[in-house]
């Protein structure tokens, strides 16, 4: 398999075709099971997909929706992810979708990730991932020289990683790289010439250097400038 590379003409036509193509993924997997499961990343620029997202007419009390990664504060403070689906997806129709968090209030992430795990596993495997990526190449909480990027990587991962690294500020929750790579669809959001770059640079490198790279071979990129 290789990546396949979309580039749109700006970013409100990129918006809106990543969240078509997301609806019909988990519409059309919703016509042959009970449940479809999204799994989403946190930041600002997946915000016109999540407003575009929830006005879709989809079976949202269906679906399962989860964060790829999230920041260990709590889901009223300005740099939780939580904070910014409520505010972009989970209103208007996708009110109406169960909704996993990452954050749970335990004193650290290590406490929670067991009951996550149990949480995680009866809606795996993902329908649906769409994933974003920094100019460091990291994707969700999987940075390049993370405490326990390693393990985080590996094959047999648990799925869900207590996981810290320099400059990521707050400790962080991830699903690992088995979770996010065994989804039945992958896409990854990326705007702007140094994110076209660093995906380049990627494509070039070792996962354990560029951790976007170990899914990218079966992902659907899509690019605005």
């Amino acid at each position: 398999m290789s990546m396949d590379f979309k580039e749109y003409p700006d970013r409100e036509m990129l918006a809106l075709s990543v969240a078509d193509r997301i609806a019909s993924q988990l519409a059309q997997h919703l016509r042959g099971n009970d449940r479809a499961t999204l799994c989403v990343p946190g930041g600002t620029s997946p915000a016109p997909v999540f407003e575009t997202l929830s006005g879709t007419d989809l079976d949202w009390s269906r679906v399962t929706v989860v964060l790829g990664d999230e920041r260990w504060v709590d889901g009223d403070h300005k740099r939780s992810n939580s904070r910014l689906l409520r505010r972009h997806l989970l209103k208007d129709k996708a009110a109406a979708a169960e909704y996993i968090d990452l954050y749970t209030g335990d004193a650290s992430p290590d406490l929670a990730t067991d009951g996550l795990a149990e949480r995680l596993a009866p809606t795996l495997p993902l329908t649906v991932v769409l994933l974003g990526m920094g100019n460091d190449m990291h994707t969700a909480s999987l940075f390049p020289g993370a405490d326990h990027l390693k393990a985080a990587m590996a094959p047999d991962a648990a799925p869900v990683m207590a996981i810290r690294a320099e400059g990521a500020e707050e400790p962080r929750i991830t699903l690992t790289r088995p979770v996010l790579a065994d989804a039945l669809n992958i896409h990854v959001l990326i705007m702007g010439p140094e994110k076209r770059e660093a995906l380049e640079r990627a494509q070039k490198s070792d996962p354990m250097q560029a951790p976007i790279r170990a899914f990218l071979d079966q992902a659907t990129v899509h690019w605005a400038e």
